[in-house]
């Protein structure tokens, strides 16, 4: 065995390496007075605050293209008081479709009608009163059932009732909004995840009826969505699996979805959105991102940056 040489190491200039941060890539300091456009344009172009500007820019192109920007998400978004941020986007015309779990629809209900939401599940599970609000499962149930007969989806049905009814703070619901703009308001749900499925209004044959609806009108959008985005928020299984499925219909049908921005913001990476919004749909020619934080400040966040751009 030879005796070991340092004197023989290799070593290169730094000048000819290549390098993954560059000097003009770096943050800059906030200044006292400055607007959120100045703010925004000194974040690093780095890691996430990287993907944070292709999302906003890919979002303003898409509507500049006039195409779609669908946005799919769960019900935690609304119980963080997002719903004047989403609503704002989406009379700007920015969100074109919207779609919620059935979790989703029931929180929006409550803001409109009282103002409040969000009920103590630790408390009211122990005396089985958990989930048992009757104008929540009787008025929603009702519309629904109405909706179907009317050969209308969850969130058509709802939102008008919402948007005609006696609800004080209207201006405030997403399914009023979708109803006051002729938007495309989905809604999908699993049979027993949701409380207005365990009072006695609940009629499964309608609310099957209405969520097909929905399904086949999302596929619709979905068919279409060629150079737009779709941005998941806060959704963990229900609505990744449901655009993974349309995805594959669109396609399925020939329908051209090779080139398209999809987003996934949430507070934890779960594998489904991870997979069946960032990865697999996008890995034929489209862009996946994944933008962690939490919604109440990232989906803000992006709105404003999208704003600013789009001005």
């Amino acid at each position: 065995m030879s005796a070991f040489d340092p004197t023989r190491i290799k070593t290169y200039s730094l000048k000819d390496r290549a390098s993954k941060v560059r000097i003009g890539e770096l943050a800059s300091p906030h200044r006292k007075g400055g607007s959120f456009k100045d703010f925004f344009s000194s974040l690093p172009h780095i890691l996430a605050a990287k993907h944070l500007h292709e999302v906003a820019a890919a979002v303003v192109q898409a509507r500049r293209d006039k195409r779609p920007v669908m946005l799919g998400m769960g019900a935690h978004p609304v119980k963080v008081g997002l719903t004047p941020v989403i609503i704002d986007l989406m009379e700007r015309g920015i969100i074109t479709s919207l779609s919620l779990n059935g979790a989703g629809i029931i929180h929006d209900f409550e803001l409109a009608l009282i103002g409040q939401t969000s009920e103590d599940v630790d408390k009211e599970i122990l005396s089985g009163a958990f989930g048992m609000a009757e104008e929540t499962g009787s008025m929603i149930n009702n519309a629904v059932r109405s909706g179907a007969e009317q050969g209308l989806g969850i969130g058509e049905a709802v939102g008008r009732m919402v948007l005609s009814g006696d609800f004080p703070y209207k201006d405030k619901s997403l399914l009023a909004a979708g109803a006051r703009l002729g938007m495309p308001v989905t809604v999908h749900v699993a049979i027993g995840t949701d409380i207005i499925h365990m009072h006695p209004s609940f009629d499964g044959k309608a609310t099957g009826e209405a969520a097909v609806r929905d399904f086949r009108k999302f596929c619709s959008l979905v068919a279409d969505l060629e150079g737009g985005v779709y941005i998941n928020l806060g959704s963990a299984v229900l609505l990744p699996e449901i655009f993974l499925k349309a995805v594959t219909l669109g396609r399925n049908l020939g329908h051209t979805l090779k080139h398209f921005t999809t987003v996934n913001m949430d507070f934890i990476q779960h594998y489904r959105p991870s997979a069946n919004v960032v990865r697999r749909p996008t890995h034929g020619g489209g862009t996946g991102f994944a933008l962690t934080g939490h919604h109440e400040i990232m989906f803000p966040l992006l709105a404003a940056a999208i704003i600013e751009l789009s001005s």
